[in-house]
């Protein structure tokens, strides 16, 4: 089927739409009706994921596609005017190798999330009476609709974000993003934990918001500083000009010894340490865990923090404006080399100790975002371009079954009580606090749960980068080539991060479902109930890309074989730079790196985990003695965080600027004020209204109560008293005129 330019144009205004559609109706329609909202919105969702492939399928037909880009806009803001050679901001969608590949991945899994999300929310069965709205249900979700509503926002955001052909317009997507992930984060937010300590839903909302909000802040001021010099933030004519790019490479900025494009770049990334979890603004994402599942899983794969890497390779351009490969780093790239490394090293240790199944997958996450950012800084586009694609489609997979495990282990948990109560044992004794995410209560729940533990260990072993037959093996061993190549150190410090990748995902599989259950809810649990149905449905798609979409980006001279098809995915997106990066050879050493470290950190995984047994401590306790702790608590960045930054905060808006600076100072004075205008009033109402204003007043007052009084004597009634006293006037007055006369 053949499309014209001007209808893959329309499409692509039109894909972010559905999303947004489907919010409004959800909200203002079908909200009381939880199949009409899910139907609405899976379908809408369906729509631009439609939309969305066609423009995908458009862009792959037409040859040397990134030299000739798909673009249209609007006149969105008239700011600035041609006497100052500025434009006004402009709306507009540009479809590009990039973001092509973005729709093809980003509208799949948001669907197929939509989808898990049924199945997760327990559409079909009863309501329980115990459920209160803004807890994690037993029965079906009381907030069914909402959620539904908030998902489609949060697509929206991101496929808005992916269409955008400028800076501002992208922004836009991206602050839509945080506003959902506050909302779908604390979306359980009457949710409350024994331990203080523990952070709940609403307190894991907040934090992500007003953590993402500091990286926000400094990307708005890159925005704002490239307009002033650039009078415009067009993706298109900055990015695809290498008269722009130059300029900005070479004009001094406000920063002594730094171009524009370097302080741009800076701040740019700024924005993506924070929306992308890279430290040191880390600490977010892990407590992000305590939104439902499919929330994890659209933050961790679809949207958020695939957003920051997404800019990143974007304005990749500008990042390196000036820079060509064997030549010095660029600040941005140097940054982003840096935070990178450091972070994918120092997220993997983490973790190996944590025992929440979400956590390990969270902290994976902010690793493979550090490989992603590691390979940019080196130069590497393609890489990450690649492993962004690849880690989309495995960590889906691996945060939904995540879901589908806790799912499981909770129904167990409640069918052991219910067995327990029946059998009249403890039935009126309080249950015991129960972790269903704990992985250390699980255990032996690849008989009990076979489709989610294949569909798992497919996922697990794409992020290890099980060699040959998982996607994540292809891009990981790419990006490690690149830093072979182009930066020694960082290679060492991604390959020592992807051994440990390996072996907390081993760890994280032998814990949850290889042994003997070690719980009443692992024994019980169960994958037969109906609402498992959307969910596998979901696992079992996202697995067949977690294989296969590695594919694409095979080295043609793999192995010093010739490939029957040629590296697709290096050739296309390529396309998007103005000089095409050239292919890597063939390297054995870090294939072989790639080898060792994937099979080895396997491997040495279940060696550890093999024989763990109900009650034991962790085999990793013992042989890293203090440092276990420090791992498992993170490296107490939370305390050092909130030590540094929360209290100070908390002070100097509670206790400096609330008691000091406004009851003190600003309500003092206006106390103050308010006093002395009391007592003036009693000066000028004792020695000036009283005397005076009131004296003259009743002076005037008691003068004519007293006149009254005198003439009163006349007043008697008497009609005949009224005519002489009359006559009496009249010959007075007449006396008075004519005696006069009559004198004469």
């Amino acid at each position: 089927m053949q499309f014209s330019e001007a209808f893959i144009q329309t499409l692509t205004w039109l894909i972010p739409l559905p999303p947004l559609l489907a919010f409004a109706l959800i909200v203002l329609v079908t909200n009381r009706s939880k199949t009409l909202s899910h139907v609405t919105a899976i379908g809408l969702m369906g729509l631009s994921w439609v939309m969305s492939w066609i423009v995908f399928y458009y862009t792959l037909s037409i040859e040397h596609f990134g030299e000739h880009v798909i673009a249209a806009a609007v006149d969105w803001l008239p700011f600035g005017s041609a006497a100052m050679g500025t434009q006004p901001l402009q709306m507009g969608v540009l479809v590009d190798p990039l973001t092509s590949v973005m729709l093809f991945f980003v509208s799949l899994t948001c669907l197929l999330i939509f989808i898990y999300s049924v199945g997760y929310s327990n559409y079909g069965k009863p309501r329980d009476d115990h459920d209160r709205p803004g807890t994690p249900p037993h029965g079906v979700e009381p907030l069914y609709s909402r959620f539904f509503a908030y998902l489609s926002l949060f697509a929206f955001g991101m496929l808005l974000l992916v269409v955008a052909d400028n800076l501002l317009l992208m922004f836009v997507g991206w602050e839509i993003m945080g506003l959902c992930s506050y909302l779908l984060i604390g979306f359980w937010h009457a949710r409350n934990y024994p331990d203080p300590k523990q952070i709940t839903p609403r307190q894991a909302a907040v934090k992500a918001f007003m953590t993402t909000r500091v990286g926000d802040m400094f990307m708005l001021l890159g925005i704002a500083y490239l307009y002033s010099q650039a009078q415009t933030l067009s993706f298109r004519e900055i990015l695809r000009s290498d008269e722009m790019l130059t300029h900005l490479a070479t004009t001094p900025s406000v920063v002594a010894g730094l171009m524009v494009s370097h302080v741009v770049g800076l701040l740019l990334f700024a924005g993506t340490i924070g929306k992308s979890a890279q430290f040191p603004l880390h600490v977010w994402l892990p407590d992000a865990m305590e939104g439902p599942t499919p929330v994890s899983a659209m933050i961790h794969a679809a949207t958020m923090v695939s957003a920051g890497v997404y800019a990143m390779i974007r304005m990749f351009p500008l990042l390196s404006a000036g820079w060509r490969p064997g030549d010095p780093l660029t600040p941005p790239m140097l940054a982003m080399a840096v935070v990178g490394a450091f972070t994918a090293l120092f997220s993997a240790t983490i973790a190996v100790a944590q025992s929440d199944v979400k956590k390990v997958l969270a902290y994976s996450t902010i690793s493979q975002l550090g490989f992603m950012i590691a390979a940019l800084g080196i130069g590497g586009y393609i890489a990450a371009a690649f492993h962004l694609v690849t880690h989309a489609f495995f960590k889906a997979l691996l945060f939904l079954g995540s879901g589908a495990v806790i799912h499981g282990v909770e129904h167990g948990h409640h069918h052991a009580e219910q067995l327990a109560h029946t059998g009249g044992h403890a039935a009126h004794a309080p249950a015991a606090p129960f972790d269903p995410q704990n992985m250390f209560n699980m255990g032996g729940l690849a008989r009990r749960m076979p489709i989610t533990y294949w569909t798992f260990v497919i996922g697990g072993l794409a992020l290890s980068g099980f060699p040959f037959v998982t996607s994540g093996f292809w891009s990981k061993d790419e990006i490690l080539a690149d830093a072979w190549v182009h930066a020694p150190v960082v290679f060492v410090v991604l390959a020592v991060a992807a051994l440990l990748t390996a072996f907390y995902t081993m760890r994280q599989i032998s814990l949850t479902f290889l042994g003997e259950p070690r719980s009443a809810a692992a024994e019980h649990a169960s994958e037969n109930d109906s609402i498992f149905r959307p969910m596998l449905l979901a696992l079992v798609v996202l697995a067949f890309f977690a294989i296969t979409a590695g594919w694409v980006g095979i080295l043609e001279d793999f192995l010093g074989l010739r490939m029957p098809f040629p590296n697709w995915f290096h050739g296309y997106v390529g396309g998007v730079l103005l000089e095409h990066p050239p292919a890597l050879e063939f390297n054995p050493v870090p294939l072989a790196a790639s080898l060792v470290v994937s099979l080895g950190g396997l491997l040495f995984g279940w060696w550890v985990y093999r024989g763990y047994r109900k009650g034991a401590d962790d085999p990793l306790a013992g042989p890293l003695g203090a440092m276990y702790a420090v791992l498992r608590d993170k490296y107490y960045f939370d305390e050092l965080y909130e030590r540094l930054f929360v209290r100070p905060a908390v002070w100097l808006s509670e206790t400096f600027a609330s008691e000091w600076v406004d009851k003190g100072v600003i309500d003092g004075t206006l106390h103050l004020v308010g006093r002395g205008a009391l007592r003036l009033g009693r000066i000028f109402r004792d020695y000036f209204d009283a005397p005076v204003v009131n004296g003259s007043g009743d002076l005037v007052g008691e003068s004519v109560k007293r006149f009254g009084r005198s003439f009163r004597v006349i007043q008697t009634g008497r009609v005949q008293q009224y005519l002489l006293v009359g006559m009496a006037i009249v010959v007075v007055l007449g006396a008075v005129l004519l005696l006069p006369g009559l004198g004469q």
